[in-house]
């Protein structure tokens, strides 16, 4: 298993005596913990609470508990935004290790305490990748010690004994004990360590590879039984909405509350005031209303006299914005990428082929919108909400109310939809700022669909420019790419105006392609907005742009698009781009030995997505196929998009394959779950997605103007083709992956089918 991790083994560790879980497992049986050493967090790694420079967390704690009565109760420490990993695939690999019977495994949800828990972000598609093993090794250990419990009892050699579905059976005898038969005597035994446990054979799976455990909550979630952040009501709770400042960096000037005092419910209004910038994800100034109820509280704002200093980004507007970011990518940048003389190529090519493509800002707009509940007791905070980092924001939430996180405790609700909005816990902040105003009282916050897409964390604005130089054979032998976007390192540090390490390793500076010069250059952007990390974050645009401009070549030599994208892949190699880098290269967080950038599997993934397509087969009138391949979160993934468009411009997109090569497969069904999404929300983004401003304020506001993709529209079929990996090939990430390669693949169709070249986005309903 050398490929699964290059730090430490974890230990395993026997904590059924110390009370560690009270409150959220009571067991009275065995209780084992798997914790790595500590680890020096990455700086600026794309988390709540990971966030900040040199703070050092615990990487991954995990608990198992089995009692008396035999129920396996494990601990989801993440957060369930909807991807199955916290709350199923993760406890499914213990279950399976443990040979359990899933129908008495339950999980319970912790609260956010990353000293107990280790790291709790839910996000860089990178639970699986990071906890298949420590899950392997707890539920192993756990098995070989209720074996050795039972050989203890019957007084036989324990490799005489074997744990099967539920039960320690005697192999010679015959004789069975039920696991929770013999917890009590497993938890006074050692346990084995790590060296020691012996894992399954992956032909010995019950659970892991076959897709066959349902989703922890899917009944409750079907029959609205299932709680999330907008379902929390305490006993006596107060409600609250905030007139947040329409314009990032504004405060409030003056503001008169007497009308909204009027509104019956409506009990008292509170101004806030902005942290100055850079806050790491701290509240927007305001005023909020607080109120017996939200409707009140909504009225009560609404009748709100507020006088707004805009300050300095008053006259931030989209036009200009994008003018300047042309102008930037037009001309020499930060050099963050070279191999080879870039300049001399193009100066001596044959031919220079050149485009450029937008992508405006894109909200997150999650299905629930933000919420948190707040209240203190005896001076101890109690807070509820659906927060991607339960850790980060438990210890950003004490910072704020001058609390301990100690006497903080951060209840996990569920997600109703994550994308990396709900890493940034202001609401939660929110929530808390306000019950102390109210004497410690229980404060919910309630953000609406407006204050969700005015008030977002958004995808950045980027403008990307190529320049191919070929040679007099039409081969690629220069390549420069210049992009300018305004970077969310400004949530952190003074406006750095490039991107960082992290957004230059997503999708750019490690380019792949078989090309002897290539230059990379970052324009200059200022952030005049709350930029925040989205589904794949800089993917999204690195892959739509790149995989776009492929396609445009191609046509322009008349070559075929998925040949001649395998010809840019080149052969089969592992391509370093460490040494070609100004900033040095960040592989999302993971050590580059185990996670290469390999052209073998991006052309492996392209491949098998055209074959299982038909490419290259007969197409009715206004039907095109478009194909496009992207490396992310240390995952390969292809795709390709069938569209239809009529004579009027309308389409549709009657067909998708999209193949991901994601390293071992822990959970087929929910990965085939999470490229159907992605689907969806690439045509979403490609079709509708765009936020624009004016005199600094958001001119979207709900799904009316900021529109997503409905039922009618989304694709007919989509097909999703795994590669198959053994256990031997480390997990990858798989929840962000699959959205950066469908916009390109849609826009190559739709160039297939009509001849019409899209360069910015978005499409639009219909082609023009």
């Amino acid at each position: 298993m050398t490929h699964h991790r290059t730090h430490e083994l974890p230990v395993i560790t026997n904590v059924s005596r110390r009370g560690l879980l009270k409150g959220v497992v009571a067991s009275g049986g065995l209780v084992l913990a798997a914790q790595f050493p500590a680890l020096a967090a990455p700086a600026f790694y794309p988390t709540g609470a990971e966030g900040m420079p040199n703070k050092t967390v615990s990487d991954p704690h995990v608990f198992v508990s089995i009692a008396p009565n035999g129920i396996v109760t494990i601990v989801a420490h993440r957060a369930e935004m909807g991807t199955g990993a916290a709350r199923t695939s993760l406890p499914m690999i213990v279950a399976d290790e443990l040979d359990a019977d899933w129908s008495k495994v339950r999980v319970v949800q912790s609260p956010g305490d990353e000293v107990k828990y280790g790291n709790q972000d839910t996000d860089g598609s990178r639970s699986v990748r990071h906890f298949i093993q420590p899950m392997r090794l707890c539920g192993a250990s756990a098995r070989m010690m209720l074996e050795q419990a039972a050989a203890k009892r019957w007084n036989v050699d324990a490799a005489e004994c074997q744990a099967e579905h539920h039960e320690v059976v005697h192999k010679p005898s015959g004789r069975k004990l039920g696991y929770g038969e013999v917890a009590a005597d497993a938890a006074a035994l050692p346990t084995p360590p790590a060296d020691k446990v012996k894992l399954k054979e992956a032909s010995a799976f019950r659970y892991i590879g076959k897709g066959n455990v349902p989703v922890v909550d899917l009944f409750d979630i079907t029959v609205g039984a299932a709680t999330y952040g907008q379902d929390i009501r305490l006993t006596d709770t107060k409600y609250a909405v905030i007139a947040r400042s329409p314009v990032v960096g504004g405060k409030v000037a003056s503001f008169d509350a007497t009308e909204t005092m009027k509104i019956a419910g409506v009990e008292k209004v509170v101004k806030i005031d902005p942290t100055p910038a850079p806050a790491k994800f701290a509240p927007l100034g305001g005023v909020a209303v607080i109120a017996k109820n939200t409707w009140a509280a909504m009225k009560g704002r609404d009748a709100l006299k507020i006088v707004w200093d805009d300050g300095p980004n008053k006259s931030y507007d989209s036009v200009a914005y994008k003018a300047m970011l042309e102008a930037n990518v037009r001309k020499p940048g930060k050099v963050e990428r070279d191999l080879g003389d870039t300049d001399k190529a193009l100066a001596s090519a044959a031919k220079v082929i050149s485009a450029e493509y937008y992508g405006p800002h894109l909200a997150n707009a999650t299905m629930e919108p933000p919420a948190a509940t707040a209240r203190m007791t005896n001076g101890k905070w109690e807070i509820w909400a659906p927060v991607q980092s339960p850790g980060g924001a438990r210890d950003d939430v004490a910072k704020a109310v001058g609390a301990k996180p100690e006497d903080v405790t951060m209840n996990c609700t569920l997600l109703g939809g994550g994308f990396g909005r709900k890493s940034k816990c202001d609401f939660a902040i929110e929530a808390a700022l306000l019950s102390k105003e109210v004497g410690g009282a229980a404060v919910k916050v309630v953000w609406t669909r407006e204050d969700d897409i005015r008030h977002d964390f958004y995808h950045t604005v980027t403008v990307d420019r190529f320049e191919a130089g070929l040679d007099a054979n039409n081969k690629v032998v220069a390549w420069r790419h210049r992009s300018a976007a305004p970077s969310f390192m400004a949530n952190f540090v003074p406006d750095p105006k490039h991107p960082g390490d992290i957004e230059l390793g997503m999708g750019w500076v490690d380019t792949p392609f078989n090309v002897p010069n290539i230059r990379q250059e970052s324009g200059e952007a200022p952030s005049q907005v709350r930029v925040g990390w989205f589904r794949s974050v800089n993917n999204v645009m690195h892959a739509w742009s790149i995989q776009s401009f492929i396609a445009e070549l191609a046509a322009q030599l008349n070559r075929d698009p998925k040949d001649f994208l395998l010809e840019m892949i080149g052969p089969a190699r592992i391509v370093d781009p460490r040494k070609q880098v100004t900033t040095p290269f960040w592989d999302y967080g993971e050590p580059f030995e185990t996670f290469p950038v390999d052209t073998g599997r991006l052309r492996k993934v392209a491949e098998l997505a055209a074959e299982r397509a038909g490419w290259g087969k007969t197409l009715p009138k206004g039907h095109g196929l478009g194909i496009a391949a992207h490396r992310s979160f240390v995952s390969y993934i292809a795709t390709v998009v069938e569209v239809a468009v009529d004579d009027k411009g309308n389409y549709t997109i009657p067909r998708v394959d999209t193949a991901i090569d994601c390293g071992f497969c822990v959970n087929p069904e929910r990965v085939r779950s999470q490229i159907e999404g992605a689907a969806v929300m690439g045509l979403s983004l490609a079709k509708y997605g765009e936020i624009t401003f004016k005199n600094g304020r958001v001119e979207q506001g709900n799904f009316n103007d900021y529109q997503v993709a409905r039922i009618d529209e989304s694709p007919v079929e989509t097909r999703v083709h795994i590669v198959e990996n053994g256990i031997d090939v480390h997990p990858s990430g798989v929840g962000e992956p699959g959205v950066p390669p469908f916009a390109p693949a849609l826009c190559n169709a739709i160039f297939a089918a009509t001849g019409k070249r899209i360069r910015k986005m978005p499409i639009g309903e219909k082609i023009a």
